[in-house]
């Protein structure tokens, strides 16, 4: 059965840091739900087998979520990674009945499949690496939908700490290390959080260069 909405969906308006969820849909009606928000908006979804979630983020998770983002970033160019950011694409997946935005996500040891501007990547390639800002709404059911496209590392902010989420037996478990980075450990991506609190993007970056190339250094 599908559910019925009243309220035209690109009406309907959320605060920043809340969230709604819309049970009974079908997989058509969630593609028709999608074109019709269109592409040009600051709202995230996630589909789970007829459960749709849509979620404003808020200040602060848009400071952590574009924080992460930069530090992956300036970690890869400093450690002579390739690395291509894809954003909140809409991942889909029919065959699984799921569809997720990650807050950020990068293909990094798939760099080069997802070159170009028009690079058709994320339809059938998950991303080596996934960001998610769990403050607007529980990130167990998205977890759910990562675990299903078979992403491979998940950074999870929760709780205002990190952890890193590493897929391994067909189960998210806390790791130490990052896959995608395996020289960065999950206690300097906090120390790198926690030092945004009383500084800019722009010195917590400054830290991530000096640690990458430290990094190089030592490595010759």
């Amino acid at each position: 059965m599908s559910a019925a909405i009243a309220t035209p969906i690109n009406q309907i308006k959320l605060t920043p840091g809340s969230a709604m969820i819309i049970s009974g849909l079908t997989w058509k009606t969630y593609e028709a739900l999608l074109q019709n928000l269109g592409d040009n908006r600051p709202t995230r979804i996630a589909y789970n087998q007829g459960v749709l979630e849509i979620r404003m983020p808020g200040e602060l998770h848009e400071i952590v979520n574009r924080l992460l983002a930069k530090i992956i970033t300036m970690l890869a160019m400093e450690l002579g990674m390739e690395a291509n950011d894809f954003g909140s694409t809409t991942l889909n997946r029919e065959s699984i009945d799921r569809g997720i935005e990650p807050d950020t996500c990068f293909y990094i040891q798939n760099a080069t499949r997802g070159q170009g501007m028009e690079t058709k990547a994320s339809e059938s390639l998950a991303p080596d690496l996934a960001l998610e800002v769990d403050i607007a709404s529980s990130s167990a059911s998205k977890m759910s939908i990562y675990r299903a496209m078979e992403v491979p590392e998940i950074w999870l902010y929760r709780r205002h700490k990190l952890s890193i989420q590493l897929l391994q037996d067909s189960q998210y478990t806390n790791a130490v290390n990052s896959r995608a980075f395996p020289m960065v450990n999950v206690d300097q991506l906090n120390q790198w959080i926690e030092l945004r609190k009383t500084e800019t993007d722009l010195t917590v970056l400054r830290e991530v260069q000096n640690f990458g190339r430290e990094y190089i250094t030592r490595s010759f």
